[in-house]
């Protein structure tokens, strides 16, 4: 049987399952270039997995969309000061 690629458990990506995100389209959370985020993170305010969706975000460097509540740019700056302070 083949190794699988991903090598995260599933414990790991449980938040995935419950995730807001799950129920609506990429579209909402990787918006044209320009348009408004505003939306997704409003999702993502309201969503239980939201700090485990930022984390891995952070820890796999995923440089599209709103992830966590946070745009690109602002995971961009949220890295900066953590690399900063550590």
């Amino acid at each position: 049987m083949p190794t699988p690629i991903n090598t995260l458990t599933d414990d790991a990506l449980s938040w995935q399952e419950s995730a807001l995100c799950a129920q609506t389209g990429p579209d909402f959370f990787f918006p044209a270039p320009g348009s408004s985020t505003r939306e997704a993170k409003q999702l993502c305010r309201a969503c239980s997995g939201r700090v485990e969706c930022l984390e891995y975000a952070l820890t796999h460097d995923e440089k599209f969309g709103v992830w966590g509540g946070l745009s690109e740019k602002e995971r961009h700056r949220l890295k900066q000061r953590r690399s900063s302070q550590g």
